[in-house]
């Protein structure tokens, strides 16, 4: 079969090639995939660099999230999906092939109404915007939850989700022409830093108490201001490292007021769950995708054999919308 596969780490545009690799049969308690789309997310391009949290063995086949039908398998877990499309979770050896062979827990049965493009992008955001806000945060009504990154998939997911449960979104972007746009989307407040001081834009909507919950995708500067931006008792969740760059804080800011930070990372949060705490989690994914509220914008998508131009096409600076690979019907 078609895989996309890498030896050895580096830019994905540079290293990332279409080869016929073996194929498998499902063993006990597996189910086989024939893949319909992936997309390519920042982690899978960390992944590529060298760069995640966790590492595979080389060569490696990335490709976390997707969509495909379950077309053979063995156990009763593999029999309650035989047939169907379904979302595929891989944490193994990556979903940019024609066909994947997983554990049957690993293959989510996703509704009929959601199209292929949104069934691909079923569970990295739309499990991280929940898990965050409603397990972890808890925001609740009425509450700030500022974000920076806001411009994202995630972040315009977070929009949706103030909205839909209630909870006001400060949602921190580098340029001026995003504005308009995340404000039409529903946020409360969108602040552009390359023409705003957010510590002055915090005092100002807040009447100087500061927010109670924040979200972080980049560290560097807009990072340290977002813990400056905590309340007295408030927390910030760090899920991202978009400026390579550390948190720089001083560790009077968290003293005065009893604030925290804490790390996110969405693999390491789903192995602590229990199973029904998962099934809850995958339905109300499946609810919301359906009510608009944690859908995907893609833009492009590309087949295995133009993956140079598909990661060129993924890593570009301000693009919006998720980039897909192609792979079957």
């Amino acid at each position: 079969m078609k895989a996309i596969v890498c030896d050895h780490w580096g830019e994905p545009e540079e290293v990332l090639q279409l080869r016929d690799v073996p194929d498998r049969a499902a063993g006990r308690g597996e189910v086989r995939v024939r893949m319909i789309a992936s997309p390519i997310n920042p982690a899978d391009l960390l992944m590529v660099r060298g760069q995640y949290g966790r590492q595979p063995s080389l060569p490696a086949t990335p490709g976390f999230e997707g969509v495909g039908v379950v077309e053979s398998g063995s156990g009763l877990l593999a029999r309650r999906v035989m047939g169907r499309r379904v979302a595929v979770l891989n944490s193994g050896d990556g979903n940019w092939k024609e066909y994947v062979v997983l554990p049957a827990r690993q293959a989510v049965p996703v509704p009929n109404e959601l199209t292929d493009e949104q069934a691909a992008t079923f569970f990295v955001n739309p499990a991280s915007a929940l898990a965050m806000t409603r397990y972890v945060l808890q925001v609740p009504p009425g509450a700030w939850l500022l974000q920076t990154a806001a411009g994202s998939t995630l972040g315009r997911m977070m929009i949706r989700l103030g909205k839909h449960h209630g909870f006001r979104t400060l949602n921190v972007v580098r340029r001026r022409e995003q504005v308009d746009e995340l404000m039409r989307l529903g946020g409360t407040a969108v602040v552009a830093t390359n023409e705003e001081s957010l510590p002055e834009r915090v005092r100002e909507l807040t009447e100087g108490e500061g927010v109670s919950f924040a979200l972080d995708a980049v560290g560097g500067d807009t990072g340290s201001q977002a813990v400056g931006a905590l309340g007295r008792g408030g927390k910030m969740l760090v899920y991202g490292t978009l400026s390579g760059e550390p948190l720089r804080v001083d560790p009077r800011t968290l003293m005065v007021g009893q604030k925290r930070i804490e790390g996110f990372w969405l693999s390491e949060w789903v192995r602590a769950q229990k199973p029904w705490t998962m099934l809850l989690l995958f339905r109300r994914i499946g609810k919301l995708m359906r009510a608009g509220v944690l859908v995907s914008d893609t833009s492009k998508s590309f087949p295995l054999s133009e993956i140079r131009t598909a990661v060129r096409e993924a890593a570009l600076p301000g693009r919006q919308g998720k980039v897909l690979l192609r792979i079957g019907d």
